[in-house]
């Protein structure tokens, strides 16, 4: 599945508020905080970065779908 190359991390964030069951709670500079707690509880830190740099969101989808038990393109076709 193709990975978009020109994501922002706000859409990113919004999304994963939006169709993963993720809040924001708080954001310190750049960093977006959201926090889960489905299925286990769970925070992440999203750069509020335009574009995302290709390797850090492969390791945000990465580590939501681990926590998710859901496969990376699922993610990936829901944003």
């Amino acid at each position: 599945m193709h990975i978009p190359r020109d994501l922002d991390g706000r859409d990113l964030a919004a999304a994963l508020c939006r169709q993963w069951g993720y809040t924001k709670v708080n954001q310190v500079g750049s960093h977006i905080i959201l926090q889960t707690q489905t299925p286990e509880p769970h925070r992440l830190s999203v750069p509020a970065h335009k574009p995302l740099r290709l390797g850090t969101l492969n390791a945000i989808l990465r580590t939501v779908a681990a926590v998710k038990h859901v496969t990376r393109e699922d993610i990936v076709a829901s944003l």
